[in-house]
């Protein structure tokens, strides 16, 4: 198929498609073939891209409306687009050929969204025409994607519970704890295998959205031939691929590398801003840009910038501009606070906490290092104020006030670590992904990978600050030159796999690089059915994917059991099946509805005692952080901690839990599982019939993990994003699968055409032999 695609490049491109509709791209050589991946990705999910464009220019409320300006505002407070910019400005600079390759991608996207548009009946439906992405726009989707992926706002979350509730509770909710469930990878050695050889496999668990984020998809040119899972929107294969020779995999490592300073600002009598840092006071950047909204009035907000980075919170708070001394943060939605709803906004939160709470909840997170210790002991210099929350301690003549800034890798160094993709795809052996690698930025990523020679990986990727411990448990002062960052980053730990290597996101080879972590439930019992056999084969290794043994229940049927005394005939019952249960999250266990019941009648109550009386108000934080900040899902995600430590007495957990069996005693009998723990996709368009949506089986510590928010609901907004399987004996015995399907336009054959196999756990067949795939004509 000869196509002019673009000024002065005359491509040569092949599509072909498997039987799930899977593109396999052919071309010449690699900017063809990111070409034909940018092309191929606009057709088949034009919406999902413009939508994915527009969050990171903060342009959504523009067509979706005014419940989107949350999102707006804070991405151009944190100023992703100009960051993507930034980095793409470095890429050219330092490494031009792959600046050229993500070129020639979104190339492709802008050759083929008219089309894509035309199939998209969303674009009709909003008004929206498809508009043009720059060079740059991958890097910004890029950064949207991950801005909220290591959840900075929990260092906002402690600071209301040692101001709220006391320096000593700081560390209630900072053990691990469900509430920072991730993702599942493992590698298994040829050793243990019935080939001989080594495979690789897991699924990265995120908020799942509609449109699914990953892509299935086969990029093959005289360079390399691999198939992978990408990120719509982005050239290459980042996160998972299998080139032949060699295969990878990651989860996100739950390193701190984003720190919220507390700045002191103020105003010059000629409107530039002033921030006050080390070095005494300095001009920071300032500027104004209008948010259109959608059947609504535009927004005007100031964006200012300190040599930390951007200002995040607490822009209207200088008290000429109307903020009152003392009050919470924020302010109206004219100006500028956040007012989204939460899922939208905790979408990008990846394994982090806030992945899937409803709009007035996070899930929970958990300081493992023992207690904070209470605010900087370094006391203000240079006439800053004494801590507090922005827009507090303004100066005697009311010329300044404190506001929070956000600083982050990408934004400081100019460096996203692109470079890597092509040299990803170009990788023959572990060796050759190692030294890509070096080269990551963000996410701060554990990789494990595997090759056809018998050599395997295990380490961390990404750039990690090395600063003050303090700056990864709290907000802290500008001004304190010892919340600095160095120079270089953070030395970077790997492992050796013997046997078989587990990433869950729980505490162990990133420990030194992090905070919170996920509890060890799954990693365990991943650990657990690996050992259970020498001869592993890709057909063993789902069921391994389809566990649904619940650990994390473990503590609440404990008090369940101590509630013998003083229950009513009905409630006895309940507990007599409670403790009978096999702990299995099936979707149609009826026992599992109950636990679920019991749970979440446990959790409100919990969160309703008068020890959490201090807590209850909202957060004074724009809404875009809600999830994070909210008590009751916060209270439900630390629930195996506060059964047995707290402020809350033990004889009031008892007591609660019997008030629980009595209430679910005395209701309906709980429906199965499957019934109410239904998925919940985000879909940038509200869903018509919601109730097409499946009953899943799971749950947060699973590893078929798919997080609810107990006490609140028992809808699951993220599970598997995607499952695979890669076999280093014979690629075509790899299998994959995505929760809905290779394309993003409704009524495709190929739309949701997985979702039986991705509810069953079930994968569909990596087909690489060009003779049984079907060629594209036209």
């Amino acid at each position: 198929m000869e196509k002019q695609g673009r000024e002065n490049f005359s491509v040569s491109i092949e599509v072909y498609r498997d039987a799930w509709g899977v593109p396999h791209l052919r071309a010449g050589d690699p900017d063809e073939l990111a070409f034909a991946q940018g092309r191929v990705t606009a057709r088949d999910r034009a919406w999902q891209l413009e939508v994915e464009r527009h969050r990171a220019q903060g342009t959504t409320a523009a067509f979706l409306g005014a419940a989107e300006l949350g999102w707006d505002v804070f991405a151009r407070r944190v100023r992703l687009a100009d960051t993507a910019r930034l980095c793409f400005a470095r890429l050219e600079r330092a490494d031009a050929p792959t600046a050229a390759w993500v070129r020639a991608y979104v190339d492709g996207v802008n050759d083929g969204l008219a089309e894509g548009a035309r199939r998209a009946p969303e674009f009709a439906e909003t008004g929206l025409a498809p508009g043009r992405w720059e060079p740059w726009t991958p890097l910004a989707v890029w950064l949207s994607t991950h801005i909220l992926f290591a959840g900075f706002p929990t260092k906002l979350w402690r600071e209301e519970v040692a101001r709220r509730l006391g320096e000593e509770w700081t560390e209630l909710f900072a053990t691990d704890g469900p509430g920072t469930a991730g993702s599942n990878g493992w590698v298994v050695a040829g050793e243990r295998t019935a080939s001989g050889a080594a495979l690789v496999a897991g699924d990265p668990h995120r908020f799942i959205e509609a449109p699914g984020v990953y892509q299935q998809i086969r990029l093959a040119c005289p360079a390399y031939d691999v198939v992978g899972l990408a990120v719509p929107g982005i050239p290459g294969l980042a996160h998972f691929g299998h080139t032949g020779p060699v295969a990878w995999a990651i989860t996100n490592a739950m390193a701190d590398y984003q720190d919220v300073y507390r700045e002191r600002l103020r105003r010059l009598p000629d409107g530039g801003v002033e921030a006050l840092g080390p070095e005494g006071w300095r001009p920071a950047t300032a500027h104004t840009e209008t948010i259109e909204v959608a059947g609504g009035d535009p927004v005007v907000l100031e964006v200012i910038e300190t040599d930390r980075g951007p200002v995040i919170v607490g822009v209207e708070e200088e008290p000429e501009a109307g903020g009152s001394e003392g009050g919470p943060v924020g302010g109206t939605p004219e100006a500028g606070t956040p007012v989204g709803n939460a899922p939208a906004d905790a979408r990008t939160a990846g394994d982090s906490p806030a992945a899937g709470a409803p709009v007035d909840g996070p899930a929970g997170g958990a300081l493992a290092d023992g207690p904070v210790g209470g605010a900087p002991e370094d006391g203000p210099t240079d006439g800053a104020p004494e801590g507090g929350r922005p827009g507090e301690g303004h100066d005697s003549e009311g010329r300044g006030w404190e506001v929070l800034a956000l600083r982050h890798p990408p934004r400081v160094t100019g460096e996203l670590g692109f470079g890597v993709l092509p040299a990803l795809l170009r990788a023959r052996t572990v060796g050759d992904v190692d030294a890509a690698l070096d080269g990551w930025v963000e996410p701060v990523n554990v990789v494990q990978a595997a090759d056809t020679r018998g050599g395997l990986l295990h380490r961390v990727a990404g750039h990690v600050p090395v600063r003050d411990r303090l700056n990864s448990l709290r907000t802290v002062p500008a001004w304190d030159p010892a919340h600095a960052w160095a120079d270089a980053p953070a030395p970077l730990p790997r492992a050796e796999v013997r046997g078989h290597a587990v990433m869950a996101n729980a505490r162990g080879l990133a420990a030194p690089l992090g905070v919170e972590f996920a509890p060890p439930h799954r990693a365990d019992r991943i650990d657990a059915l690996l050992g259970a056999s020498a001869d592993w084969t890709p057909q063993a290794v789902t069921a391994v994917h389809r566990d649904t043994d619940n650990p994390s229940a473990a503590p609440l049927l404990a008090a369940v059991g101590r509630a013998e005394a003083g229950l009513s005939p009905a409630a006895s019952a309940v507990r007599e099946r409670l403790l009978a249960w096999d702990r299995r999250m099936d979707a149609e266990s009826t026992d599992a509805g109950l636990y679920a019941a019991v749970r979440g009648a446990v959790v409100r109550r919990l969160a309703g005692h008068e020890a959490f009386a201090a807590l209850r108000e909202p957060a004074p934080y724009p809404e875009v952080f809600r999830p994070w900040l909210a008590l009751g899902p916060r209270v439900a995600f630390a629930l195996e901690t506060l059964l047995t430590a707290g402020p809350v007495p033990a004889g009031d957990v008892d007591r609660i839990v019997r008030e629980a069996l009595e209430e679910v005693a005395a209701g309906e009998p709980p429906a199965a599982w499957g019934t109410t723990h239904r998925l919940a996709p985000w879909q940038a368009l509200p869903d018509p019939d919601d109730a097409r949506w499946p009953g899943l089986a799971g749950d947060h510590d699973c590893v078929l993990s798919t997080s609810s928010v107990p006490g609140w609901t028992d809808r699951s907004a993220r599970a598997s994003a995607a499952r695979y399987v890669w076999d280093l004996a014979d690629r075509e015995r790899s299998g994959w699968v995505v929760p809905f399907g290779a394309s993003g336009v409704p009524g495709d054959p190929h739309h949701q055409d997985q979702l039986p196999l991705w509810l069953r756990g079930e994968l569909a067949p990596v087909t690489t032999d060009w003779q049984y795939l079907t060629k594209e004509q036209g």
